[in-house]
């Protein structure tokens, strides 16, 4: 494939011009450098008898030249198929992006090096192959070409066999579950969900079942408004208080569509705290397999001559500093109600609320680019939602909202500097009540001008302000023939004077057809006419033109109905013209934008959350509506937002998708020249999940398997690998891939991931796979294994992985196995073992498994554990003198002469902050100092530095929290750990240790934030002990070598987490 011909010089750095092209045998020579630098830093564990391999006898030349023809088919897929071929600047913009965000530069600099310095090169074997990846697999997930007729085979079917009782006899996959609100002693069997889990699913299950309407078809323009005669408007998202009561048994959903599958859903039964859901499923194609299907295309890409690159400086600010967190790669946080401005290069949102969680963090987009940047939440404003943002020029204002606690609309905000990225807080002196609903501008003076809305009282506002940001002051703007008060009003300036018009009058219940124009020289009020003025309505949007306001949308409380009528008013006459009603259907919560020609609206949803993803381009001069393209459009949503850059309309976030009112972080950028859409990245990052697992190799964090978004389910096989030196991630193949499964195990050998067990909610597992990351491949573990069970632990000895306890449709098990993967064979361990339980922890200290806590048969929570020698076949058990309270969800460490047991939840459902150090060798406990120690939770991760143990995340009964804590066991001391730019809350997670020979981090990804499923995660930065240093570089060539089969190695030992089912992380 050939790169177009473009010069892309940075004056910074000396540009490489390529001369010619690069053979396959110089790019496989490449791709071997590559993998000596990756094979260089996995981990072989310690425990290992023999010693760590070369790549050759792990790594086939066969296998680094299907590498090097799987990316350049890639390429040529994304030019054929998509019209999408990778461009030079895409390529520049991939490798400024790893340099800038890089969270190992010394591995992103061995890597450079390795590839001789050469941007060309860099860009063709190391940039490619990410961005590649990346955008084949955003393009192929929703594509219908591909999927079309899957969906309409799904639906026929649903058709046919309408009823509950058929959903067995259709071709997908038929798969039960028990969802089990944990608030009595005695749960059960099931996924166990905590108070805010459990709310969310009920409002969502709900929402599913309810008057919404997952997903809107476009109408034809002028098809007419829909009517009805019940109930007012909703100002946040439908379903916010459900009950179960709403949810209906032996009812067949519709068929939905999420980025694996699409399914259909049913709740079989329910009490007060529990649900069983029935799902049938069709997997999509995974995208290798299609890819193998559409080979007839030659993987042939090469790059032009002449194509110039700069070589990026890899960022020094990369480099670990103690005690502090970034980002890992992927876009921000899901959100609705946030803001959004346009900088002239860079779009910034911010805050919002994320379902029942305000935020008080953002993110820079730049689309030149496509990619995020975090910014800093150190001096930001408090987390909120409904507030207001302007960009000043230099610096971004929000103000104002709905903040935490009560009085909970408040009056502070904050200027953000992107330079600098700094915040320095407004001054409240003088400033108006604090609001939310209202709208803010800002003036040719440089003031933002502030007005109307909802405060504490719930009483709706004529007041407002003029900030200074200069001066740091409030001037009051003038109540005399101010407009009467409100909230949702729409507000614009027209380079004199402010206008404000509708909105609804929460005092008198009726929306407003009125409006004022405000001058801020002459602080005076002067009413709009309202001769030819449009219907009353709230929830609709305008935009200047230059000469007229045109005002669009929104819903009518008298009518009671959504419009797609409208208005364009004239201040220098005073005069209201009608727009045209062939329009878009009917909507409100949508988003307007102005080209500079024409008004640009998308999205919005109806009163009944019917949400869109159509909209329409309207032309003033003519009168005229042209419809928007749905093709490769963002998913149908509202409370989102857009702006304008100049070319193209950036709409991103807002609530929609399925199941009803999920946040979403996606996005999309409209060119209404070409009528295109191009989706905002998402960094490939794997889809939102908990109950997954993780390891580390040394080089990559690998994610697999746990529950999807939703909880309705949808179990994955799915994961990815992340490269921290890249700050990117690739899928891993799901060709040979284990069943999809929650609740198993994962150890790293030091050449494979081996996953084991677990369940898919109707289904538990004896089955498992290994998984080597160098070649991105798939060998199944032998079915004569254990016995099927989940809510097991794991861990690797340095030559056999030892799994035990559990759960089983046979109830809780106190037996395991030993499995090697060299020979493929299970040999059981002995049954002279501690009580059956699950919810447990286990670590390897070297020589002895060693397993404690956990719940019983009676749902008792246990102090006792055992001493397991595979040698001897052998248990013994562990005092209980001293030993910490009976507990589960809690976590365990071991640091080479003690295990380190902290957090979860007691008997009597309380959070311990107490935990104990048990030494086998002494068969004996010592109590954690409670002094400093971090609040009491379960939920959580732990990971061992070589020198401390950090404890992160999880939840108390009533929240999940981002805080932590940095245990020494030589001093008995704790250390908080810092909450300035770490990931949100949440409980759930995976974290795995990293070490570094330039800083040493601690990566936390996934889980659940407040009852919502997230993929974020972020690099904690902490002291620990030296990394092994990486084994030597053998001098890199592109000679074939033999295929040997890789011996399995070990990893480091490492606490299962089982909440709802915490797996064993190294």
């Amino acid at each position: 494939m050939a790169v177009p011909l473009l010069a892309f010089l940075r004056s910074e750095t000396p540009a490489k011009i390529s001369q010619g092209t690069l053979t396959s045998a110089e790019r496989v020579a490449y791709q071997r450098a590559i993998e000596n630098v990756y094979w260089r830093h996995r981990i072989w564990p310690k425990e290992r008898p023999d010693a760590k391999p070369s790549l050759d006898a792990v790594m086939s030349q066969a296998q680094i030249e299907k590498k090097v023809a799987d990316y350049l088919r890639k390429s040529q897929a994304l030019e054929d198929y998509w019209q999408r071929p990778i461009t030079a600047e895409q390529l520049q913009a991939e490798m400024d992006r790893m340099t800038q965000n890089t969270k190992q530069p010394e591995v992103l600099h061995e890597l450079f090096e390795a590839l001789g310095n050469d941007p060309v090169v860099i860009a063709e074997c190391l940039a490619r192959p990410a961005l590649a990846d990346r955008l084949l697999t955003s393009s192929y997930t929703y594509d219908q070409r591909i999927h079309g007729e899957l969906k309409q085979h799904a639906a026929s079917e649903l058709q046919a066999h309408p009823s509950v009782g058929q959903m067995k006899q259709l071709s997908g996959n038929y798969s039960e579950v028990e969802l089990v609100k944990r608030d009595s002693r005695k749960n059960g069997q099931g996924l166990k969900l905590n108070a805010r889990e459990w709310d969310e699913t009920v409002k969502r299950l709900a929402a599913m079942f309810g008057d919404k309407v997952v997903a809107a078809a476009p109408k034809a323009f002028g098809a007419g408004r829909p009517t009805s005669a019940l109930g007012g408007p909703p100002q946040q998202p439908a379903n916010q208080g459900a009950s179960i009561t709403q949810i209906p048994t032996g009812k067949l959903s519709s068929l939905q569509e999420d980025e694996n599958r699409f399914y259909a859903l049913a709740v079989l039964n329910k009490s007060d705290n529990r649900l069983k859901l029935a799902t049938v499923s069709w997997p999509k194609e995974p995208l290798q397999s299609w890819l193998a299907r559409a080979e007839g295309n030659a993987s042939t890409a090469t790059i032009a001559m002449n194509v110039s690159y700069a070589l990026p400086k890899i960022s020094d600010g990369a480099a670990c500093i103690d005690n502090t967190w970034a980002a890992t790669a992927a876009p921000p946080e899901a959100r609705d109600e946030h803001t959004a401005i346009w900088t002239g290069s860079e779009m910034i949102i911010w805050g919002g609320r994320s379902s029942n969680a305000l935020l008080s963090s953002g993110a820079k987009y730049n689309p030149a680019t496509d990619t995020w940047t975090f910014i800093n939440s150190s001096g930001a404003p408090s987390a909120r939602a409904g507030h207001t943002a302007v960009w000043m020029g230099t610096e971004m204002i929000v103000w104002g909202g709905d903040s935490e606690g009560f009085p909970s609309r408040v009056n502070t905000g904050g200027k953000y500097n992107p330079g600098t990225d700094s915040w320095t807080p407004t001054s409240t002196t003088n400033a108006p009540d604090g609001r939310d609903s209202h709208t803010a501008v800002l003036d040719t003076a440089s003031e933002m001008i502030v007005w109307g809305g909802v405060d504490n009282n719930f009483n709706d506002l004529n007041t407002g302000g003029r900030y200074n940001p200069s001066t740091d002051s409030w001037t009051a703007t003038t109540t005399v023939n101010a407009p009467s008060a409100r909230e949702l009003h729409t507000a614009i300036w027209t380079g004199s004077v402010m206008i404000v018009w509708g909105g609804f009058d929460n005092f008198n219940f009726v929306d407003l057809n009125t409006g004022g124009r405000y001058n801020p020289n002459t602080d005076t009020w002067t009413p709009t006419s309202t001769n030819n003025v449009p219907d009353a309505r709230e929830n609709h949007t305008a935009v200047w033109t230059g000469s007229e306001m045109i005002v669009w949308g929104g819903f009518n409380e008298d009518l009671f109905q959504d419009l797609n009528t409208g208005g364009r008013y004239n201040p220098n006459t005073d005069s209201w013209t009608a727009t045209s009603t062939v329009a878009p259907d009917a909507r409100e919560r949508h988003t307007a934008v102005w080209t500079g020609s024409e008004m640009i609206i998308w999205g919005g949803s109806t009163f009944f959350s019917q949400d869109f993803n159509t909209g329409g381009r309207y032309n003033p001069g003519t009168n005229s509506w042209t419809a928007t393209n749905t093709t490769n459009a963002p998913d149908a949503r509202d409370l989102h937002t857009a702006v304008w850059t100049g070319s193209e309309m950036i709409v991103w976030g807002g609530v929609g998708g399925f199941p009803s009112n999920i946040d979403l972080n996606s996005g999309g950028r409209y060119d209404p020249l070409a009528n295109s859409w191009t989706a905002t990245n998402t960094y490939n990052v794997p889809d939102p999940r908990n109950s997954h697992t993780t390891v580390w190799t040394g080089s990559e964090m690998i994610v697999w398997g746990g529950v999807g978004q939703g909880f309705f389910n949808n179990v994955l096989n799915i994961g990815g690998r992340y490269n921290p030196a890249m700050d990117s991630w690739i899928a891993t193949s799901t060709m040979n891939a284990p069943d999809p499964r929650r609740s198993h195990t994962a150890v790293w050998t030091g050449t494979e991931m081996i996953v084991w067990g677990g369940t898919d909610g109707f289904i538990n597992f004896n089955s498992g796979g290994r998984y080597n990351p160098g070649t991105d491949s798939w060998i199944a573990t032998t079915g004569i294994a254990p016995y099927p069970r989940y809510l097991h632990t794991a861990v690797w000895t340095g030559t056999q992985m030892i799994i035990w306890g559990g759960d089983s449709d046979a109830g809780l098990l106190n037996t395991g196995g030993r499995y090697n993967p060299v020979t493929d064979i299970w040999t059981a361990t002995s049954t002279n073992a501690p009580d059956a339980r699950d919810n447990h922890t286990a670590v390897w200290t070297a020589s002895q498994m060693i397993i404690w806590g956990g719940d019983d048969a009676n749902f008792n929570k246990l102090s006792t554990g055992g001493r397991y020698d595979p040698a001897m076949d052998s248990w013994t058990s562990t005092s209980t003198i001293n030993a910490p309270s009976a507990r589960d969800f809690h976590t365990a460490v071991w640091t080479a002469s003690e295990m380190i047991v902290w957090g979860g939840e007691d008997q009597n459902f309380g959070f311990p902050r107490a935990g104990g150090r048990y030494n086998p060798g002494t068969d004996s406990w010592v109590t954690t100092s409670l002094t400093n120690a971090p609040d009491g939770r379960e939920g959580h991760t732990a990971v061992w530095t070589g020198t401390q143990m950090i404890i992160w995340g999880g939840s108390t009964s009533f929240q999940d929290v981002n805080t932590g804590g940095q245990y020494i066991p030589g001093t008995n001391t704790w250390t908080a750990t810092s909450t300035t730019n770490a990931p949100s809350a949440r409980d759930s997670h995976t974290a795995v240790w990293t070490g570094s020979e330039t800083g040493s981090a601690m990566i936390v990804w996934g889980g659940s934030s407040n009852g919502v499923v997230v993929n974020t995660g972020g690099r904690y930065c902490a002291q620990g002990a030296p990394s092994p240093t990486p084994t030597p570089t053998p001098t890199p060539t592109s000679t074939p070598t033999p295929t040997p089969r890789p011996t399995p190695p070990p990893r480091p030992t490492s606490t299962p987490r089982m909440h709802p089912t915490p797996p064993p992380r190294p």
